[in-house]
């Protein structure tokens, strides 16, 4: 089968790799129709990702349709299917508490073992929902947004909290498309005047512009120097999340949606004087993953919008190199395979 394999750092090829074989019990082989690219993989091709072996084929934001099925598995071939791409161990304390999006033992296809930019992949049952009512273009983009709706879940914010969402990415987009849908006040905090004038006129949201002023200056000026209730940091950005706490509210929340390899550093008694709720949230689970699809079902997620480049399994090592370093109007790639 035909695969785009990152061999090292900057070196990205279409090679030709055996077939994966027969899925064994409680596994199904899938037939790949489209992978979304996520900035997880353009770090992978710049050897930014600090625990990745090479070579590597990437790909976690992934459609298709079962071709073959293992031992107890209840899937119909030809059924159009979205992957979920944390693979759990299902026995760790994470696992038995509801949470496999935190599995102790976690593999995430095309990170720590090879992902979906190929033909065909094999894939725990338990892994794949039903993507009935999307095209299978549209349901690759349900496991990004996933990450968004599931830190809007994570902040437990009433409808009508004033949120602020610092990112104007692809994942902060989704968490800000998510916040309001769950009926938060949502304004939007980035230091790109272009990625903040789509959010503006294409989505519909309120802006900050960080490129201008401080941040600092902003918030206060936005909430009457009271601060954000709910306050979402999806930048990645070390120095973004540390100040993310002084935007927030007394009694209100910090949901770090990014990670950073960094130690965070904040004023603790400025912490405990807000009494203040700082929640880390990861990955996704079955939960968001069924809320995103009907969110895309029921027109809430402007999708077309959102999905501004496409390619082909061909063509994909020479656009992922240029859309790596050419930015501009860039907001998410898909990759067309089947």
């Amino acid at each position: 089968m035909k695969a785009v394999v990152c061999r090292s750092p900057g070196d990205l090829v279409l090679e030709d790799r055996p077939p994966p074989g027969t899925p064994p019990s409680g596994w199904a082989l899938v037939a790949v129709s489209h992978v979304g690219i996520c900035g997880t993989d353009y770090h992978i091709f710049e050897g930014k990702h600090p625990f990745l072996a090479y070579p590597r084929i990437m790909g976690h934001e992934v459609s298709g349709t079962v071709i073959e099925v293992g031992d107890g598995v209840d899937l119909a071939i030809g059924e159009p299917v979205i992957i979920n791409p944390y693979l759990a161990c299902g026995k760790c304390i994470a696992c038995r508490q509801g949470k496999p999006n935190c599995c102790v033992k976690i593999e995430v296809l095309g990170v720590h073992r090879d992902g979906a930019m190929c033909e065909q992949i094999l894939v725990p049952a338990q892994n794949l929902y039903p993507a009935s009512g999307l095209s299978l273009a549209d349901a690759a983009a349900v496991e990004f947004l996933a990450i968004g709706a599931h830190a809007v879940r994570r902040s437990l914010a009433a409808p009508g909290a004033r949120t602020l969402v610092i990112g104007a990415g692809p994942i902060g987009l989704g968490t800000a498309l998510f916040a309001r849908i769950a009926g938060l006040d949502v304004m939007l905090l980035d230091m790109s005047a272009e990625r903040l004038g789509f959010a503006e006129k294409e989505l519909g949201f309120a802006t900050l512009d960080g490129s201008k002023r401080t941040a600092t200056d902003l918030v206060r000026e936005a909430t009457g120097g009271e601060g954000f209730d709910v306050v979402f940091d999806a930048t990645g950005n070390t120095q973004s999340v540390q100040s993310a706490f002084a935007h927030v509210a007394h009694g209100g929340t910090l949901v770090l949606v990014s990670v950073v390899k960094d130690d965070i550093v904040f004023s603790d008694p400025e912490f405990h004087k807000r009494e203040m709720t700082l929640i880390g949230s990861r990955n996704a689970l079955r939960a968001d993953f069924d809320h995103v699809a009907a969110s895309i079902r029921n027109g809430a997620v402007p999708l077309a919008k959102l999905v501004t480049h496409r390619t082909a399994l061909g063509d994909t090592p020479l656009d992922l190199a240029r859309w790596a370093q050419e930015k501009s109007g860039l907001i998410k790639a898909v990759i067309q395979v089947g």
